[in-house]
């Protein structure tokens, strides 16, 4: 049985720019500095129904997914991919979209797509803490998945 730490799954962003297609790699920002926690927060939509055909028990359809990440720690406003989404904060609609790439802990499959940037917190907290930095990125369609061998 293998088993990897959390810390080995990667988060990059990148401005979304004009394009259609994700920029190269070395475009995209790591979003790890002084991040304590990701949490996985996809959202998915389903109806219930039961059928004659079957014997009346419901059966569970997934009608959509959103797949998200919440991502929680430190503010460093030197830190590139911070700075990119505190920036982000008194924008609106396409102002406030990246492109997301995800990398897995074993790093054999990526995604990569289009994503919305909500709940921008960049700088709060009590007197005596340290900044808080949190967000959440939403995939805007389910992205593009890669397979290494």
């Amino acid at each position: 049985m293998s088993r990897n730490k959390n810390a080995l799954r990667q988060h990059f962003i990148a401005p979304l720019g004009a394009g259609a297609t994700p920029p190269s790699n070395a475009a995209f920002l790591p979003l790890a500095h002084l991040i304590e926690t990701i949490s996985d927060s996809t959202d998915e939509e389903t109806d219930t129904t039961g059928f004659y055909s079957g014997d009346g028990t419901p059966e569970t359809t997934v009608i959509s997914v959103a797949k998200a990440y919440d991502f929680s720690g430190f503010f460093d406003p030197t830190d590139a991919a911070q700075l990119l989404i505190a920036n982000m904060q008194l924008r609106t609609g396409d102002g406030r979209n990246v492109w997301h790439r995800v990398v897995s802990a074993n790093g054999r499959r990526e995604w990569v797509g289009r994503a919305t940037v909500t709940a921008i917190v960049a700088g709060s907290g009590d007197a005596t803490d340290y900044e808080e930095f949190s967000c959440t990125i939403t995939y805007n369609e389910i992205p593009t998945e890669t397979l290494t061998p």
